[in-house]
């Protein structure tokens, strides 16, 4: 092409403008949309064509995968409704104390595959032993796991060995990390739901505490008939 010819193109903004106000000209013209190339980020020259078609896939990929995780997350969210739902019934259906323990245990253990866990309740000789539950005295508690009783809500995190002994006992393997929920009605502190693991990073600042206090509220409301009788 002679430079007298070129003169004669249009400029780059008038191909763009025209475009612009007749975006189908590309589909109307086909034979010119192969010719264009286009460079991939690898350095390879394609069409806009294949280009166009390499988008429209990768666009594809990225919706089937968000797709794919809202099912995920449904099904996740279905089975968790399921299980606490279960837990409930169960927690509801209890005739005494030891019935309580044993639901609340046997959920926590078998559906939620916790792998440690203790219900801790403050008493003073009133409560039989063979309820389950870690029976322990206010003085006790007040001298061992003070800090925890007087959180408004759950910690997570790493606790002091005495604390975790107190709360679980002696264990193998030992607990590590843990998240724990004092248990309040009105004023009176009824005691501690504790869930432990043997890896220290298992229970940290960023584990949602939204189940554990849900449960909270339920042995709120449901314990302090047993602890009163």
């Amino acid at each position: 092409m002679t430079k007298k010819s070129k003169e004669h193109l249009p400029s780059e903004e008038a191909v763009r403008e025209y475009l612009q106000h007749n975006p189908n000209f590309l589909e109307d013209n086909t034979d010119i949309l192969e010719t264009i190339n286009i460079s991939h980020k690898s350095g390879k020259v394609v069409s806009l064509v294949e280009r166009q078609v390499e988008v429209m896939r990768d666009r594809n990929k990225e919706m089937n995968q968000r797709v794919e995780q809202m099912v995920t997350s449904a099904e996740d969210n279905a089975v968790l409704f399921e299980k606490t739902n279960r837990l409930v019934l169960s927690l509801l259906k209890a005739n005494d104390l030891g019935g309580l323990v044993k639901a609340l245990y046997r959920s926590l253990g078998e559906d939620f595959a916790t792998q440690m866990f203790s219900l801790t309740l403050i008493d003073n000789g009133k409560l039989p032993p063979e309820t389950g539950a870690n029976i322990v005295t206010q003085e006790d508690a007040k001298k061992e796991i003070r800090a925890l009783l007087s959180t408004t809500g759950a910690v997570s995190g790493v606790i002091r060995d005495e604390e975790t002994v107190f709360l679980f006992g002696p264990c193998d393997p030992a607990v590590a990390s843990v998240v724990t929920l004092p248990l309040i009605s009105g004023e009176k502190i009824l005691g501690v739901l504790a869930l432990g693991n043997e890896n220290p990073k298992h229970y940290s600042r960023d584990t949602g505490t939204l189940f554990i206090s849900y449960i909270g509220e339920l042995l709120n409301e449901l314990l302090p008939k047993y602890l009163n009788s």
